[in-house]
């Protein structure tokens, strides 16, 4: 039986780029286990051209990066339109795309754009849910509509900052908030705030990646809880995982990027989390709610905080989980009794389902023929 060709993407132009890499050797490894499909890799460097296989290799291998860019783009003619994309003739057909570009191309709707004018199955949401679980503000007025519990926010851009003073927002928001480009991912961009020098100089951060800025009021005594979504139709909930940080809820410890991916020794982990029945059916009923509101397709992470009374807010999605070695969204689903080499089989498997129940809907069209204007007076 011929095995499936999995075109595996990862790198990208966004602050997450290595994080990518680490995610992407583990998603290669778990695919190689399956022994089902062979694998094709292309490297997104960091100036959003797509690499040869060859060179991608190597680049999987966290060979050191840039002589390996450099090389490549002397083989390039930039100035044809479509020289960023060349590079995935390289390796032939293939018959499913498998992103794992973090951020900027890969979680905001970019690359799944080109995959469906390419008109190629792919693991993951479609375009508009990437786009829209991506940019805070517009998940959070969604959920908001929806019913679906977090925390109050304030949206603003360059402008409208300036009607925003500190004393404005502790009224608002109280005297701890969080400030966050409303579009990156993986803490950064994101600042803890608890005066008005450091609101300043969090608005400034985070207006370097993004001109609409979240203000997010903090959670007292928060708990983080994360829960894996994979699926399509009907999709499955994972385990609840829980994470603290030293200081964190009494204090001003948070699980920033950091934590998430440079050194999490500190970082006191849970799965499954010590909830009780009734809150662990709440968050994974949310998790679903948010899921099928935001037009998710594959996988997702829901990350969610947990006041000082138990009460649990939908933090945000993430459309595209880091799947390092220290990513907890990799370790739920081993809790859930489905391994790496199950879990990309089931989202590969989705991806072609997603792809064949698109195929039925209809895009045909009434001719116009020949035109007949009105007359106007």
């Amino acid at each position: 039986m011929t095995k499936k060709r999995v075109a595996l993407i990862f790198g990208g132009n966004s602050s997450e780029h290595d994080v990518s890499k680490r995610s992407a050797q583990n998603f290669y490894n778990a695919i190689e286990a399956t022994g089902k499909y062979e694998i094709i890799v292309f490297a997104i460097a960091q100036n959003g051209f797509f690499l040869d296989t060859e060179s991608s290799k190597k680049i999987l291998a966290l060979e050191d990066e840039q002589p390996i860019v450099d090389a490549f783009m002397k083989t390039v003619d930039a100035s044809d339109p479509l020289a960023r994309i060349h590079a995935l003739k390289s390796a032939g057909d293939f018959d499913i795309f498998f992103p794992v570009v973090h951020g900027n191309l890969g979680e905001d709707g970019t690359l799944q754009g080109l995959f469906k004018l390419l008109e190629k199955p792919y693991v993951g949401a479609p375009l508009r849910g990437h786009a829209v679980s991506f940019d805070k503000a517009l998940t959070k007025e969604l959920l908001t509509v929806n019913g679906i519990r977090n925390t109050k926010y304030i949206v603003v851009d360059p402008e409208s900052a300036n009607n925003w003073s500190w004393d404005k927002i502790v009224a608002e928001l109280g005297n701890i908030v969080f400030v966050k480009a409303a579009n990156q991912g993986s803490s950064v961009g994101i600042s803890r705030v608890t005066n008005a020098e450091e609101y300043t100089e969090a608005l400034s951060d985070s207006f370097q990646y993004d001109y609409k800025v979240l203000i997010e009021e903090a959670v007292n005594g928060a708990r983080e809880l994360e829960v894996g979504v994979i699926g399509n139709d009907q999709p499955l909930v994972s385990e609840i995982g829980a994470h603290t940080v030293p200081n964190q809820g009494s204090g001003d410890g948070w699980y920033d990027y950091n934590n998430k991916f440079v050194d999490n020794s500190a970082v006191h982990f849970e799965i499954p989390a010590q909830l009780s029945p009734e809150v662990t059916k709440e968050v994974k009923q949310m998790a679903l709610d948010a899921y099928k509101v935001l037009n998710l397709r594959g996988e997702a992470r829901m990350d969610f905080l947990l006041d000082e009374n138990n009460v649990p807010y939908l933090g945000e999605p993430n459309t595209l989980p880091g799947f390092t070695n220290m990513s907890l969204f990799k370790r739920l689903w081993d809790y859930s009794d489905i391994n790496n080499a199950k879990l990309v089989d089931m989202l590969i498997d989705y991806g072609f389902e997603d792809f064949a129940q698109n195929k039925k809907l209809s895009y045909s069209f009434v001719s116009l023929g020949e035109e007949k204007i009105g007359k106007f007076n």
